[in-house]
């Protein structure tokens, strides 16, 4: 995935996340194994959801049960108190800081002789 939200309300395979550049999903961890160690740790970050991403999804949610009538968004919506610790948040690792560029190098000045120049040219300057 290269940008955009998805969510998964099923089981998943291993190597969740693998090629995943931006973006996030937002995953219902239900299964014996936990979701971390079925994803990709160089591409991916498991984490917790905080609030901004709990609203998120219960929007996403909702929206998919309303233009589906999707039974398993009905009782994950109904039982919220109970699903919502089951959710896991996967996004790739924040980016480093941007290093600053190396400073250009100052142009070297050549000095000049005025009297040399004088003699070079057979004028003042």
């Amino acid at each position: 995935m290269t940008g955009g939200v998805v969510v998964v309300l099923g089981p998943v395979g291993r190597n969740l996340g693998a090629g995943m550049s931006n973006g996030v999903a937002y995953v219902l961890d239900e299964g014996k194994v936990p979701l971390a160690a079925r994803c990709n740790p160089d591409m991916v970050v498991v984490s917790d959801l905080d609030a901004a991403d709990e609203r998120r999804l219960q929007t996403l949610i909702r929206q998919h049960y309303q233009k589906t009538g999707s039974r398993r968004a009905r009782v994950i919506l109904s039982g919220w108190a109970v699903y919502r610790a089951f959710f896991k948040k996967v996004s790739p690792p924040p980016l480093p800081p941007p290093t600053a560029p190396a400073p250009a190098p100052t142009p070297a000045v050549a000095a000049v002789d005025p009297v040399e120049n004088l003699e070079s040219t057979g004028s003042p300057a």
